[in-house]
Parts: structure tokens; sequence; C-alpha cells
């Protein structure tokens, strides 16, 4: 740095505002610096900020599936707001495994992380207690932390639920089958409970076969529907619990030969391109991450906060799939 200042012809502090993005520094000296630095081939020592400060600028993410494009969106705003902070995102996949999960964690605070965004897949978080105390803050996100204290920042997936569910009721339909995810994850039981709640509001019985939770991938989903859709009286309306879920219905309902009404939790690409549109209650996964980031760069900074948790709206897009009547 001191050759970077004498080749600008300014002091230290200029060099380090400079560095840093700090203000104070005017246009044609920030030039000159500039200059200097990529003359000189100057790189900051990030080492030696660690040690001064006792922090790395550094942040990780601990997603559920990097392939799922749920996260895409949620990623990218944890790494913008990252970025605004002075902070490098590190982001990894539990893979919805509780022990690859801890490893994880373990792994990006032995790396001296300063802070950790979570998408848990565990229920036991007991583990990051040592970690949130020696100063790791920690921020869960999409569903709570399980058996300790910490913020979290979720959809109304309860809510969400129970207004897709009574939308397909305003629209006449009495036999209404649910299809959702492992009934240990916490958005699962939510949604679950929403449709319970909202044929409850309108009298109507939940046949246990009208049920199905468990694993989502694109043969076990087909066999749960086929089952529902079948038989004397056949279930004449779909909710699925999450995108995984309302695509591979789409594919299956295409095959049916009849229509049957659909209405998915959380958006995707090209649902409003199909035939009819898919109607769904959208999530805002970017909203998500960004208020789970700024919370964590809130407590970085100092603040005192108790534990909180965050719930944000969800939104019913009606594009035709979850207007169609009863057959």
């Amino acid at each position: 740095m001191k050759d970077v200042a004498a080749r600008a012809g300014v002091g230290l502090k200029t060099v380090s505002r400079v560095v840093n993005g700090e203000p104070g520094v005017t246009p044609e000296t920030e030039r000159r610096v500039q200059e200097a630095i990529t003359d000189l081939g100057f790189r900051r020592n990030d080492s030696a900020r660690v040690l001064r400060k006792g922090r790395t600028a550094t942040v990780g993410l601990i997603l559920e599936d990097l392939a799922d494009p749920f996260y895409g969106p949620l990623n990218r705003a944890v790494e913008e707001v990252a970025r605004a902070h002075g902070a490098l995102l590190i982001n990894g996949s539990s893979a919805e495994d509780p022990g690859r999960e801890r490893e994880l964690a373990l792994a990006l605070c032995a790396r001296r992380v300063d802070g950790l965004v979570v998408i848990p897949a565990g229920d036991d978080h007991r583990y990051l207690e040592p970690e949130m105390r020696a100063g790791v803050a920690t921020v869960f996100v999409d569903r709570p932390a399980g058996r300790i204290a910490a913020d979290v920042v979720l959809s109304d997936s309860f809510g969400g639920a129970r207004e897709g569910v009574a939308h397909l009721v305003a629209h006449g339909h009495r036999r209404i089958g649910f299809i959702g995810d492992q009934p240990r994850i916490h958005t699962a039981q939510e949604r679950v409970r929403g449709y319970r709640a909202a044929m409850s509001d309108a009298g109507l019985p939940v046949v246990p076969e009208w049920v199905a939770l468990g694993a989502t991938d694109p043969a076990t989903v087909t066999r749960a529907a086929r089952r529902m859709l079948t038989g004397d009286a056949p279930v004449t309306a779909l909710f699925a619990g999450n995108n995984r879920v309302t695509v591979t219905l789409v594919r299956v309902l295409a095959e049916l030969g009849r229509p049957v009404a659909l209405v998915g939790f959380d958006d995707f690409e090209l649902a409003d391109l199909l035939r009819p549109g898919v109607t769904v209650v959208a999530q805002d996964p970017a909203a998500l991450g960004r208020v789970a980031t700024e919370r964590l760069f809130a407590r970085l900074s100092g603040a005192r906060l108790a534990p909180e948790r965050v719930e944000l709206p969800t939104r019913l897009i009606a594009r035709g799939s979850g207007e169609l009547p009863p057959v």
C-alpha cells in the first residue's frame, strides 16, 4: 500500500478508502489510486485484514438442492446482499440430508465464515450453538431451526395452501387430492395443514386416499396421482405441494384425456405458457434470501436482536388450470 500511495501521491488512508470502497475520496484521486494499483499489480491482503478486524468477509449459504429452480433467485439475492456488504458468498447443497447439512455447516465455520444462511434439512441444530456463541451469525430460511432459538424467514405455507385449495372449492370442487413432500419437512406439514383447513372451512371430508406425502420423484408422484384419479369416486382436482410435484402432475394430466383442475405451490418457468396455464400459489424466493441476509448483516453489525420469525405472504396467480370445473 505504501508503494501505491507514493505512486499516486496520496496518503495510506486514502489508498485504504479506495481499496475498501469507503467515501471521502474525489473522483480524480480515486482514478490516480486505481491507476497506481493497476500499474503495481497491488492486491489487498485479506489475511492481514482478518487478523486486524477478526472477520473474513465471507458468508456461507446451505441450500437443499442447487438444481432446484426455486433456489436460483434465493441464491442470487443472498449473493447480491452479501456483495453490497463487501462479502463473498460460499454455497453448498445438503441434498436434503441432515448429516450432510451438519458436515457442510461445520466445514464452513471451520473456514471462519462470518455468518450462515441455512435452508435446514435436519430438525436438530444444537450442533451450531457453540458456533453461534462464538459469533457466527446464523439465519434460517424456508424452515425453522430445530431445538435452538434462531432467526428464521419463511413463506406463509399454511395460508398459501389454504388459499389455493379454497380457490378450487370456489370453482365447484369437492373431491380434492393433495400430493406433497416428506411429512418431516416443515413446509410439507404446513401445506397439508392448510389443505385440511380449507377442506374443513368448506365442510368437506378429507379421505385418507386423497392425501399422499413422501418422495417427490416423478415415479412416486405419478403413482399417487393415478391412484387418486381412478376408481369409483376419483378426485376432480389436485393441489401440488411444490413445483417438482406440479411439473410431474402436468405430465400425468396431459396423458389422462379428461380435465382435472390443478393448483401448485411454487411458481415455475413456462407455467404461464402451458394450455391451460398453471394456477399457482407463488412464493418470492428472492425476498426470502434478501430479508434473511439483511438480517444476517444486521447481526454482524453488532445489533443486539432477539431471535425473530419473519413470515412473508404468498400470492395466488390464476392462469386457467385451477379454474377448470369438476367433471
